[in-house]
């Protein structure tokens, strides 16, 4: 099966219109604009560091990803069996994977419209001075590729569940569990009693250490791929879950 097939492109659009049909998607996008740049500016000291970069603006998209992509994701599939028309949708000559899919892009889509809307604040800091224009492109593929990875789990956990409340509330602490297990926090609780290998297992598993190690430029295929997986994974499970779960 083609991951881009006319079912998987025809869900794809319809779930991207209804973003828009909404107030909601607008909310979204102008609480994202809002927060990245007051946490760019007046927490991440962009005027005190004297330099003309976006390391300021990119250091916090994890934390802001935490809440926003899981409230972009957690009515994917829980509005559906709380309907009950996930039946519907699968008496339809398209496949749960293409269904999934649909969705999944269509919420990875819409994050990348967001991160859009936020190049002007990239024009900004070109006249202000002479950034290293290579990184902000990169910083902005790895935060495109970490929003993808946390819709994929957010698609996972709103497929579990009928609820939309309860699938945000999963959706934000799996997402804050894949940023916090490569903090020195985390680590140095393990530190001592588990093997270095283990360690560094746990490390592996942090978002935020692949995400860091791409915005400093180290663009290693180990971090494309890890993104890659995870996003395979998680919809691989989420595809299961709807085949399982479409009765209930």
């Amino acid at each position: 099966m083609k991951v881009f097939s006319s079912a998987t492109r025809l869900i794809c659009k319809r779930e991207l219109f209804s973003y828009f049909s909404t107030p909601m998607a607008y909310i979204f996008l102008v609480l994202f604009l809002l927060l990245s740049n007051a946490l760019t500016f007046f927490m991440g000291g962009f005027f005190a560091a004297g330099q003309a970069d976006l390391r300021s603006f990119f250091l916090f998209h994890p934390w802001l990803y935490l809440i926003f992509i899981p409230s972009l994701t957690m009515r994917l599939w829980s509005e559906e069996r709380k309907n009950g028309s996930i039946e519907l949708l699968m008496t339809l000559p398209i496949t749960a994977l293409e269904a999934a899919l649909g969705k999944f892009f269509a919420a990875w889509i819409f994050t990348g419209i967001a991160l859009l809307l936020t190049v002007p604040l990239w024009i900004t800091v070109n006249y202000l001075g002479q950034p290293d224009n290579g990184i902000i492109a990169l910083n902005y593929l790895a935060s495109w590729l970490l929003a993808g990875a946390l819709v994929s789990v957010g698609c996972f956990c709103s497929a579990l569940c009928k609820n939309q409340m309860v699938a945000f509330i999963l959706g934000s602490s799996l997402t804050f569990l894949f940023i916090l297990s490569g903090t020195p926090v985390i680590l140095s609780f393990f530190k001592g009693w588990l093997p270095s290998v283990l360690l560094e297992g746990i490390a592996s598993m942090s978002v935020l250490t692949h995400y860091a190690a791409m915005g400093k430029g180290l663009v290693g295929v180990h971090n494309v791929v890890f993104f890659g997986v995870m996003i395979a994974y998680f919809m691989a499970a989420t595809t299961l879950i709807i085949q399982t779960k479409k009765a209930d």
